[in-house]
Order: structure tokens, then C-alpha cells, then sequence
């Protein structure tokens, strides 16, 4: 096998990729602090077509050269905004419609890889805070927590490479 060269890589332009149909799927970032998470949630949400990230509270928003860093120019095709409280707007989005995924450990929380999408809901996956989670109040508010899996002596992954693992069940279940 030949490894793909950046031409054969290149699937559109920023302009190109903000015409094309999103898939319903939101991420919201629950005080992430760190701006390398935020950029590679951009990254990561670019890669399956995430119709937005909303960044709450104290998380970081672009421009800012760490999250370029990590984004590699994707905080300038994934559509994004900032709200002050993720708790008002998870509540918000709640009342419109969309289904309220939370990524963290609960008691009761689902297996990730038994969730299964219907292609019809819209979904808003939150993700939360480095060393404190999702905000209680929101685990409250969710639909469903999802968890993955661990089995080694930490109990957690750092967000970024957590909300690409639900993003890539939640976006592959649905196909």
C-alpha cells in the first residue's frame, strides 16, 4: 500500500465544506479550559461534518493561536458560537427539540458503543471540563450519559480524544 499524498487528502475548501450538508449533531464544551482540546475538538468535528460547536463559559474561543494549533485551520469551517452559561443553553436547545447527550460517568450512564443514533433526532453532545466534568446541573437536564468504557488504572481521557470517540460512535451509528 502507498500512503495518500495532501492532494489525494484534500476533499474541498473551507468555503466548499460550510455549503455541504451537516449532519444534525452539535458539540457543546461545558468550561473546557484547555485551548489544545478546543482546537482539536474543531479538527475532529470538521472531520464528521458537525453542524457546530458551542463553547460555554470559560472555554476558550478562536481566535487564538493554541487552538489553531491543533485545528489546522478547521475553526474556520466548523460553525461555532460562545454562550456565557451551558446550562441555559443546554435547556434552550432542550425545548427545540434536540436530544441531550452527555459524555461523562454516572450511575446508569450507557455503554458507548450500545448507543445507536436515530438519524431523525438532533443531537447536542456535551463534553465538560477537564478536571471537574459536565456541570451536575447538566447531567440533570441530559437525555442520556454515555461512558466509555475503561479498563486500565485512570479513569478518564483527556476530552478531546473522548468527544472524538462518542462523535465517531454517534456519527457512525446513525449511517
Amino acid at each position: 500500500m502507498k500512503k495518500k499524498n495532501i492532494i489525494e487528502l484534500t476533499h474541498c475548501d473551507v468555503e466548499t465544506y460550510r455549503k455541504l450538508d451537516k449532519i444534525p449533531v452539535m458539540v457543546l464544551c461545558d468550561n473546557v479550559r484547555s485551548m489544545h482540546n478546543i482546537g482539536a475538538l474543531f479538527r475532529t468535528s470538521d472531520a464528521f461534518l458537525i453542524r457546530k460547536i458551542i463553547l460555554g463559559g470559560i472555554s476558550g474561543c478562536p481566535p487564538h493561536p493554541e487552538i489553531s494549533k491543533t485545528a489546522l485551520g478547521a475553526e474556520n469551517s466548523v460553525e461555532w458560537s460562545h454562550v456565557d452559561s451551558s446550562l441555559e443553553e443546554v435547556v434552550r436547545l432542550k425545548s427545540e427539540g434536540w436530544k441531550i447527550l452527555v459524555l461523562e460517568q454516572t450511575h446508569g450512564s450507557m455503554p458507548l458503543q450500545f448507543y445507536k443514533r436515530n438519524p431523525a433526532e438532533k443531537i447536542l453532545l456535551v463534553v465538560g471540563n477537564e478536571v471537574d466534568g459536565v456541570d451536575q446541573r447538566i447531567v440533570d437536564e441530559a437525555d442520556l450519559c454515555l461512558e466509555i468504557p475503561q479498563y486500565g488504572t485512570k479513569h478518564s481521557l483527556n476530552v478531546s480524544c473522548s468527544a472524538a470517540i462518542a462523535l465517531w460512535q454517534i456519527v457512525s451509528s446513525g449511517w
